[in-house]
């Protein structure tokens, strides 16, 4: 049967394989088609249909048909219009995923940034009508690409002419009924006074009721109208006032922080000049494709992550790394969106789509974790819930028992209950976590060190140990090779032709040394078959039809093969100058020996230094190389000890015997090779993530560049924070407790009693908001 491949490009998100299964089952419907096959990664379909029954033009119009249907059928939607109202979102994403989980109508859970106002959930289109009775927008791009900041600004501004309204009513109604005005035209002004002070309290008190819960937005509502039923409709509604400029204030202060995140995006072009075959032709950054080569100009911001292939120039990375200090980029090195060209024109292939670029993975997780809540926000949002039950309560027996059972009288008492149910609401209590977290969160990432949630944040705070492993941390994780000594009757070349091209698969830094130093002498290098990597020993491959290995003594020990004396005397000399040995056997044939050597960061003895100035109890330095090394740079870098000769997962016990010992340990490595180690602490630390989607993954906290004094910033920026949410509950508490002791010991007017409360809630975030400028000690 005659048959032909069809190849198309489609803008599929790796995020979306709901999409992909309807588009696949929608295509495999159609007469003709053979096999529908997608590569997720790259965006793209390959479609393998019979000839004889479809054309080419015919079968690409049937991929562009079932595109729309798939999309039609499966979408993101990213709920707007509540940003700042935690318990609003809260409300939706428990409701959305308890309700519709059950119809395996949603693809994904649902994950919630109360700040930014927007739940990202992936849906069948059947479920529109029901989404949109939740105020929800609807959009087939991911929800982390819908433009939050129009709904949010629209909510905003509105609540601003709210409270202006609320204010020019109340006034007008209370100066009204000073001057003698009728009755009805007072009550009016009261009405719309009520009504635009309440109502954005109101909708959103209303959501989290149909939760079953109760939140301070009740509070003041209920208290409003209580005021109004005894007869004071000028307190309730300068009680109001004071709410909604509170909200309003607090809105615009935490907006502060999502904007310091936002404008890392801005520093993104829009457009990029692409090559078309002789013409340079300008394009939306969205519509380039992996394989594309867009010409960068000099003083120009990348607008993709890519990789040169034509040029010198240097690049200003500090907008990834917080390093300003320019980089050298010329064919063969990579380059990122948003960074900055320098005095060069550069050519790049395009290596990533938009969605998917290092500086758009930042935001997307800096977003994320000032969406997660630290476990201090946690504990005050189910504090929250038990006791705004208990203020409810409370106000109802300050009207019972004492108008009932003391015989009271009903007015003075009923009022004390409505200033109670102010007072006592936790506002600035429940604020003054997130409003710290969040502006340390964006403080730290506009520095290239990214907090993977609020619990990270909190538990660097926390830190007693720092681990590092040696390579690429302490080290400079560049070693090269220092000397080779062949056995005798082997050359130089022939050591080092055999060794390269063993290590020339392997991942490892000493590797790369040895494969570097065949091509620096251009030699060229044949091909290794049935390469193994032995963690901790070294490799194994096949060349030239021989057995080679290539490692320490341990792995040639393990595998019977004790060193010759003249080998072994050689090593021990390598080894005793701090560096590190490979030995090369073929077959049966010792070939000699290799020294390769690593270089201390010229800032690693003051990294520990000020590790130890942030209260760092103990720096230890993990590393599998032998000891006479570890010795030399454990020395050198001031480390309290070190452990030298480590497997993985000696690494890993060593770790949790630290943390029996001293406390929350923090690990720092590489993100790829420490993995179960950066796992086991507390605290996975990975350097260098601006390069590596694995260090982005796997660590709790990413540093993106190489900038070693980021680590102790980072331990100094958690600790600032949690010193500053301490204060602010100090603050809250005492605020509270003081407002309550004067509510019953005095008499308190209600207004007086409102702007204590929301004043107190400004005020902890204005504190909160002092962490974005944080700059170290």
């Amino acid at each position: 049967m005659d048959k032909s491949n069809i190849t198309g490009q489609f803008d599929f998100s790796e995020d979306s394989p709901r999409c992909t299964e309807v588009l696949s089952d929608t295509l495999k419907g159609y007469a003709g088609i053979r096999q529908v096959d997608f590569d997720l990664e790259k965006g793209r379909l390959e479609l393998s249909y019979d000839h004889r029954i479809l054309s080419d033009e015919h079968a690409m119009r049937l991929v562009s048909q079932a595109g729309k249907r798939a999309w039609s059928k499966v979408r993101q939607c990213a709920m707007k219009n509540n940003a700042g109202c935690e318990d609003c979102m809260a409300a939706l994403q428990n409701d959305l995923f308890k309700h519709y989980q059950m119809l395996a109508q949603i693809q994904s859970v649902p994950s919630t940034n109360f700040q930014s106002g927007v739940v990202s959930i992936q849906l069948d289109h059947s479920m529109e009508t029901n989404i949109k009775a939740y105020d929800a927008e609807e959009t087939p791009a991911a929800a982390t690409e819908v433009d939050q900041s129009g709904s949010v600004f629209r909510r905003e501004r509105l609540e601003i002419i709210f409270t202006v309204v609320n204010a020019v009513s109340a006034l007008i109604a209370f100066v009204g009924s000073q001057l003698g005005l009728p009755s009805t035209t007072i009550a009016f002004l009261y009405v719309i006074a009520y009504m635009t002070g309440g109502y954005y309290g109101l909708m959103d008190g209303l959501k989290v009721v149909r939760e079953r819960r109760l939140d301070v937005n009740l509070l003041m509502i209920f208290a409003a109208l209580g005021a109004a039923l005894i007869g004071q409709p000028a307190e309730g509604a300068a009680l109001l006032f004071l709410f909604s400029l509170s909200n309003t204030l607090q809105s615009f202060a935490m907006d502060r922080s999502r904007k310091a995140i936002e404008k890392l995006l801005d520093l993104r072009p829009q457009q990029a000049l692409v090559r078309r075959g002789s013409r340079i032709v300008s394009i939306p950054v969205e519509k380039l494709i992996v394989g594309d080569v867009v010409l960068v100009r000099p003083g120009e911001r990348f607008p993709i992550d890519g990789e040169v292939i034509s040029g010198t120039s240097t690049a200003d990375q500090s907008t990834i790394t917080g390093e300003s200090i320019p980089l050298n980029k010329e064919p063969g090195h990579p380059v990122y969106a948003g960074t900055l060209n320098g005095n060069g024109a550069l050519e790049i292939r395009v290596t990533r789509l938009a969605k998917d670029t290092t500086l758009a993975k930042i935001v997307s997780l800096v977003e994320e974790a000032q969406g997660s809540k630290a476990k201090t926000q946690r504990m005050l949002d189910n504090f929250e819930q038990v006791y705004a039950v208990l203020v409810m309560l409370g106000a109802v027996l300050l009207v019972i028992i004492p108008t009932f059972l003391l015989q009271e009288a009903f007015y003075p008492t009923f009022y004390r209950a409505m200033t109670w149910l102010v007072v006592a609401s936790p506002c600035a209590l429940v604020i003054s976590t997130p409003a710290s977290i969040l502006s340390a969160i964006a403080n730290g990432a506009r520095r290239g060190i990214l907090f993977k949630g609020g619990v990270y944040l909190e538990q660097a705070a926390s830190i007693k140990v720092v681990a590092f492993d040696k390579t690429g941390t302490l080290t400079t994780g560049e070693p090269t090779l220092t000397a080779f000594l062949p056995s005798p009757g082997v050359t130089e070349e022939y050591l080092l032709r055999l060794a390269a091209a063993a290590e020339a698969r392997s991942e490892h830094p000493l590797a790369s040394a040895i494969v570097h130093a065949a091509q620096r002498q251009h030699i060229d290098l044949p091909q290794a078959l049935q390469f193994q990597a032995i963690p901790g020993q070294g490799v194994e491959a096949s060349v030239e039809g021989k057995t080679v290995w290539i490692g320490n003594e341990r792995l040639f020990m393990e595998r019977g093969a004790p060193l010759p004396n003249e080998i072994a005397d050689e090593v021990h000399r390598f080894e005793s100058d701090g560096q590190t040995v490979m030995i090369v056997k073929a077959g049966e044939d010792w070939l000699g020996i290799l020294a390769v050597a690593d270089t201390l960061r010229e800032d690693a003895a003051d990294l520990v230094a000020a590790l130890k100035r942030q209260g760092v109890e103990h720096v230890i330095m993990l590393t599998g190389d032998n000891e006479q090394v570890a010795a030399n740079i454990a020395a050198r870098s001031g480390v309290d000890d070190y452990k030298a000769g480590l497997l993985p997962q000696d690494k890993v016990h060593i770790l949790k015997n630290l943390r029996h010992k001293y406390g929350v340990t923090a690990m720092v490595g590489d993100g790829v090779n420490d993995a179960p180690a950066l796992a086991t602490a507390d605290i996975g630390i990975a350097m260098g993530g601006a390069g590596t989607d694995v260090a982005l993954e796997t660590a709790d906290v990413v540093l993106m560049g190489d900038n070693l004094k980021n680590l102790p910033y980072a331990i100094g920026l958690a600790r600032k924070a949690r010193r500053t949410v301490w204060q602010n509950l100090a603050f809250s508490m005492a605020v509270i407790i003081l407002l309550v002791l004067t509510t019953f010991g005095a008499y308190l007017p209600l207004p007086m009693g409102v702007v204590g409360h929301e004043g107190s809630t400004v005020l902890v975030v204005l504190n909160g908001l002092r962490l974005l400028a944080y700059r170290g000690k």
